[in-house]
């Protein structure tokens, strides 16, 4: 598929749909895509820089990007934000899993669920920035005050 590999075109998803988030999303949503273009910065940076070390990079930095979300999500209880724990819950235990079990985490199995993860995240802040954007279309601009 055009010599573009896994990685990249999730990558590419989630900055496209953090950027989406920031260009139509509330106070909430340009958080939560604050914390997935970090959570992506950070684990490339990561695997650059200590490939070796990259699945302790993975857990600690899907750790702090679920505890920043549960910030946000106490903050503003949005419901996206829920589905994302939901989705980061499952992403920490496949990792810590691995860590573990001293698993090689370059299998099929661990692949195919931290892109399915990772994705449903991405598209729990994407449909959280739809819904936040169609709130803000339908909500009257001003409220009309009654006459005297």
């Amino acid at each position: 598929m055009f010599g573009l590999s896994i990685r990249l075109l999730i990558d590419l998803f989630s900055v496209f749909g953090a950027g989406f988030a920031l260009w139509k999303g509330g106070i909430a949503e340009r958080l939560g895509a604050g914390v997935v273009i970090a959570n992506v910065l950070i684990g490339d940076v990561g695997q650059w820089l200590a490939p070796d070390a990259e699945g302790v990079i993975r857990l600690c930095n899907d750790g702090f990007a679920a505890l920043a979300l549960l910030v946000v999500t106490v903050r503003y209880g949005a419901l996206w934000m829920g589905g994302a724990m939901l989705f980061y819950a499952a992403q920490f235990s496949l990792h810590s899993y691995y860590l573990v079990t001293d698993r090689s985490d370059r299998d099929y199995l661990h692949a195919a669920i931290n892109n399915l993860d990772w994705t449903g995240i991405i598209w729990c802040l994407i449909i959280g920035t739809l819904v936040a954007w169609r709130h803000r279309w339908r909500a009257p601009a001003s409220p009309e005050v009654p006459a005297p």
